[in-house]
């Protein structure tokens, strides 16, 4: 309605109503009167009955495509329903000409798809009474049966057929006008309905993962609850068996008791065991320093009973030397531990560790060395670590000593492991 509204506007400030096929020619026989109309004559006109000029419109106008077609098809065109609506179109405006089948059959399809708009228009006998219909129903939007209605009825003169045809000219002009927009319009809005579409889809998809989710947590729910009913059943029925025997009621309360104390002592057991553990460890440590003393202490009676304690350095027995290298310890033990050395036919190096000897010295040491000790108790972590680093790297052996002691010293040097190497 709204493009008829704008459709009316333009023509009451243009002034169309006669001026659009002003410049048409029609028939010369129509020069007074109905188009072709016999004034004896009260029968409504046959499509070839009326101007050619006007059967496009006619054809365009009050009959769909698929209308079109369908008469196509029943006329017997081979090709009508594979045909474009051009196609089709042209070879309805050609049989609106023609008197014969095609004609007749063309003005059934005519009459039969606007036979109530035939009917209402069939009560007027006027030019004027046919003019204010039409007006009227161009205003509400009846216009594909109301102009077959007018351009067949035999009342309609020329300048009614003028003003009819021109409105239907210029109306076809704004709504091809119109119908770009709204393609346009169309295909934005498809976009945006198959945007939507897609989210819709995705929105479903969601739904179905909660609602199974959801079906999964209320089955759990469920098994839930039916376990929670059976755990108080038996809880009530428990009571039942306690509250109607007193002697239950003491072994469940000794029960209870003796439970208590169970749990008591299961945590003093443990913790016993790991006291015990403890002491294990202890004892092992103990075990292994003891034994480490003993052996320490007889090397040192082996070395008094040898006479290699305190004993002057010249009076050792010449022997085949080997080199050992000390790393750490005390210096005010150095020569103590050379004499000791000594003894035994061992040329000491001592390095110590750090303090006053650079520790750029100890590969050169290590390599002269057959083997290396140094005292875990008076060494720096970076010395005791390059020491052993120097030594697996020449694949000489090494022997942390106990302590800086004479002791450790004397029971090192003392064991044949240590020369095994060299």
């Amino acid at each position: 309605m709204s493009l008829l509204a704008d459709y009316n506007r333009h023509r009451q400030a243009q002034g169309l109503g006669q001026s659009i096929v002003s410049e048409l020619t029609l028939p010369s026989k129509a020069t007074s009167g109905p188009i072709g109309r016999d004034a004896k004559r009260e029968q409504r006109r046959k499509t070839w009955e009326i101007s050619p000029t006007f059967h496009c419109s006619i054809i365009g106008t009050c009959l769909t495509a698929a209308e079109l077609r369908q008469f196509l098809v029943k006329l017997g065109e081979p090709d009508a329903r594979m045909a474009s609506d051009h196609v089709l179109h042209s070879r309805g405006v050609r049989a609106a000409s023609e008197r014969g089948v095609a004609g007749k059959l063309l003005n059934k399809a005519l009459d039969r798809r606007h036979e109530t708009m035939i009917k209402r228009f069939s009560k007027l006998s006027t030019a004027d009474e046919l003019r204010a219909l039409w007006n009227e129903c161009l205003e509400q939007g009846e216009i594909s049966g109301a102009y077959w209605a007018v351009m067949s009825h035999p009342a309609t003169d020329r300048p009614l057929t003028q003003e009819v045809f021109g409105e239907v000219h210029m109306l076809s002009h704004l709504v091809g006008s119109s119908s770009r927009l709204d393609i346009a319009r169309l295909r934005a809005l498809q976009i945006e309905v198959d945007a939507k579409k897609e989210k819709i889809v995705r929105q479903e998809e969601r739904l179905h993962a909660a609602a199974r989710d959801r079906a999964r947590l209320q089955q759990r729910i469920d098994e839930l609850e039916e376990s929670l009913v059976r755990v108080q059943a038996a809880r009530l029925a428990e009571d039942d068996v306690v509250e109607n025997c007193p002697e239950q009621i003491a072994v469940l309360h000794r029960l209870e008791a003796e439970s208590a104390r169970a749990d008591a002592l299961a945590v003093r057991l443990a913790q016993a065991e790991e006291r015990v553990k403890e002491l294990e460890k202890r004892a092992a440590a103990l075990a292994q320093h003891n034994t480490a003393l003993q052996h320490e202490a007889d090397s040192l009676e082996a070395a008094f009973a040898a006479n290699e304690i305190d004993g002057a350095i010249d009076n050792a027995p010449e022997a085949e030397t080997a080199s050992i290298l000390y790393v750490g310890g005390r210096r005010n033990l150095f020569e103590r531990l050379r004499l000791l050395a000594s003894k035994r036919g061992i040329d000491l190096m001592i390095h110590d560790g750090g303090i006053e000897d650079n520790n750029s010295l100890l590969p050169g040491l290590v390599s002269q060395a057959v083997a290396t000790v140094f005292p875990v108790d008076c060494i720096s972590h970076a010395a005791a670590g390059m020491v052993k680093r120097l030594c697996r790297e020449s694949g000489k052996p090494f022997v942390p000593l106990r302590s800086a002691s004479l002791a450790s010293f004397v029971a090192a040097i003392a064991a044949p492991a240590l020369f095994t190497d060299s």
